[in-house]
């Protein structure tokens, strides 16, 4: 999966570096230095490694948060791990799933501002499942099944059109292949934080998605009173929109 998600990055963004030591940009005065992203079901932290190569040149200290997938407690003790390491102001970031482990994890003190990329954004009492079968139907959620051992996939007859239309076709198929699952306990775990509420929130709408309706989106934008912005980008914009994802971060860096 790792080298399957680089291998997008490359295509894809040619000339960038992967995350390493911190260059000596200067960053603008008052920003967070730090950000924290989150990744969602069905792939692995280096769905953002777009992302954070653009981030890193630009000085900021970038963190990729390795969700076990396993439950929701799990995912928020891994982003709450990484949180626990950062010094000072820190933008914590979730792609779909990811959305919801940032809203019950973003309570941290450390953390400045949320950003959402076209991920589920609950409110006390939701779980995914309950977001899900709430909103707009939509092509990826038809294709979500469990398997024997109650994990959830992506039928992969149907992951590379409804998660990365905009990607290599061979790269989506072998995402397709290559999927980490999701276990049913997760997708049924309500948050009993909702982090939005209280810090400065973002989020990045993918107009295109067929994961996620862009309408439940800006429904859950609205909620949230985030400030929005919309990319003509499938589910995985946050790879073909790298730049203007990580440019919605950077403002995030700035929010008081």
């Amino acid at each position: 999966m790792r080298n399957i998600l680089l291998s997008a990055a490359t295509v894809l963004l040619a000339g960038t570096t992967l995350v390493g030591s911190v260059h000596s940009a200067e960053l603008p005065k008052g920003a967070a230095r730090n950000i924290v992203l989150v990744h969602g079901a069905f792939v692995d932290q280096t769905s953002w490694q777009p992302v954070a190569d653009i981030l890193s040149k630009k000085g900021y200290n970038v963190t990729l948060v390795e969700n076990p997938l396993t439950s929701l407690v799990a995912d928020v003790d891994a982003t709450k791990q990484a949180l626990a390491k950062e010094d000072g102001k820190t933008v914590l970031v979730g792609h779909s799933w990811g959305g919801v482990v940032i809203t019950e994890a973003g309570n941290d003190p450390k953390v400045s501002a949320l950003v959402y990329v076209s991920a589920f954004a609950p409110d006390v009492g939701q779980s995914l499942a309950t977001l899900a079968n709430s909103g707009p139907p939509t092509e990826g959620a038809a294709a979500i099944h469990p398997d024997a051992k109650g994990n959830l996939y992506i039928d992969p007859k149907v992951f590379p059109s409804a998660v990365a239309a905009d990607l290599p076709p061979e790269i989506a198929a072998h995402l397709a292949n290559s999927q980490l699952p999701l276990n049913h306990v997760a997708f049924e775990a309500p948050v009993d934080v909702t982090a939005w509420r209280d810090k400065p929130t973002f989020y990045v709408i993918s107009t295109k998605d067929k994961v996620i309706a862009p309408e439940a989106q800006k429904l859950f934008a609205a909620r949230m009173k985030a400030q929005t912005t919309e990319v003509a980008g499938s589910h995985a914009s946050l790879v073909v929109h790298a730049k203007d994802v990580a440019a919605v971060i950077e403002k995030a860096t700035l929010a008081k």
